[in-house]
C-alpha cells in the first residue's frame, strides 16, 4: 500500500510592507511641522541647528531644509529699520539743534550790531564808522583818518578809546574767530617804514588788532590779521572820497552757525561791501 505524502499546512501572514512608506510619510510629516514651528519663532540660530539636524538624519544633502545663515532674517530686517530710523531721527534732531544755534547767533549778532551803532552815534563816529551784518559775519568798517596819520600805521592816541570800547563789545563772543583787515586805496606807497601798500595795510591790521587785545578776557587764538592792500576796494579809485573810503579797517565776528545755501567766504563778502 502506498503511502500517500502529507502537505504541512502553511500559516498565512498578512503582507506588512506598507509600514514602510508610512513611517517615512509620518517622519516627513513630523520634521514639516517642526521646520513650520521653527520659522514662525524667527529665531535664526535654532532654525539653523534644527535645520542641520534634520538634513543629517534624512541622509544629509541639499534638501529643503538647508537653511541660509547669510540671508536676513525678519529680526535684522526689524533691526536694520530700526538702525535707519534712529539715524534718521538723529539727524532731524541735530538739524533742530542747528537750527536753534543759527537762531540764537543771529539774535546775539543782531544785538551787537545795535549796541554798536548806538556807540557810534553817541560818539557822533557816523561818517567815520559803519557796520554791516550779512550772511558769513558782523562786520565794523573803520576809516582809516578815525585810527592813523596819513601814510602811517601807529594808532592815534585820541583812537586808542575806540579800539578799547570795541574789544569790550567782542567780549561777547569769546568762541568766535576774529578777522582784522587792513585796505588801503592805489595809491603808490614807499617810504623807508612801508614798501608798499601790503606793508602798510597788513601793519595797520596788526597795530589795531594788537590794541583790541589788551583787553585779557580776549583769546588771541581767535584773532587773525589780514592785510589786502589795494585789492579790495568798495569805491572807485579814481576820486578823493572813493579813494578815503577804501582807506579802512574791518573787524569781523565770523558766524559759527552759517546757512549752507546762503554761506559766502570772506573774500565775497569783502567784495561785497
Amino acid at each position: 500500500m502506498s503511502k500517500k505524502t502529507r502537505h504541512e499546512e502553511h500559516e498565512e501572514h498578512a503582507d506588512e510592507s506598507w509600514l514602510l512608506p508610512y513611517s517615512d510619510l509620518m517622519t516627513l510629516l513630523v520634521a514639516l511641522f517642526l521646520v513650520m514651528y521653527a520659522m514662525s519663532a524667527t529665531d535664526a540660530k535654532k532654525f539653523e541647528q534644527m535645520a542641520q539636524a534634520f538634513n543629517s538624519a534624512l541622509n544629509g544633502g541639499t534638501s529643503v531644509l538647508e537653511f541660509r545663515s547669510d540671508a536676513p532674517t525678519d529680526r535684522q530686517l526689524d533691526q536694520g529699520k530700526n538702525t535707519k530710523m534712529d539715524s534718521t531721527i538723529a539727524e532731524n534732531t541735530g538739524q533742530s539743534e542747528i537750527a536753534k544755534l543759527r537762531k540764537k547767533e543771529q539774535e546775539d549778532l543782531e544785538k551787537l550790531k545795535k549796541q554798536l551803532d548806538q556807540y557810534i552815534k553817541k560818539n557822533g563816529l557816523t561818517d567815520l564808522l559803519n557796520t554791516k551784518l550779512n550772511q558769513s559775519q558782523l562786520m565794523i568798517t573803520i576809516r582809516d583818518n578815525a585810527l592813523f596819520a596819513s601814510g602811517d600805521a601807529e594808532v592815534k592816541p585820541e583812537s586808542r578809546q575806540l579800539a578799547k570800547s570795541i574789544a569790550g563789545m567782542l567780549e561777547q563772543f569769546p568762541d568766535y574767530d576774529i578777522l582784522v583787515q587792513g585796505h588801503t586805496d592805489n595809491v603808490p606807497i614807499s617810504t623807508s617804514k612801508y614798501a608798499s601798500n601790503w606793508d602798510l595795510s597788513v601793519a595797520r591790521s596788526l597795530r589795531f588788532m594788537e590794541i583790541l587785545l589788551q583787553d585779557p578776557k580776549l583769546n588771541p587764538v581767535k584773532f587773525s590779521p589780514i592785510g589786502y592792500g589795494e585789492y579790495h576796494p568798495i569805491a572807485e579809485n579814481t576820486t578823493a572820497s572813493g579813494r578815503a573810503k577804501n582807506r579802512r579797517v574791518e573787524v569781523s565776528i565770523l558766524r559759527k552757525y552759517q546757512d549752507a545755501s546762503q554761506a559766502v567766504n570772506v573774500g565775497e563778502a569783502v567784495d561785497a561791501q
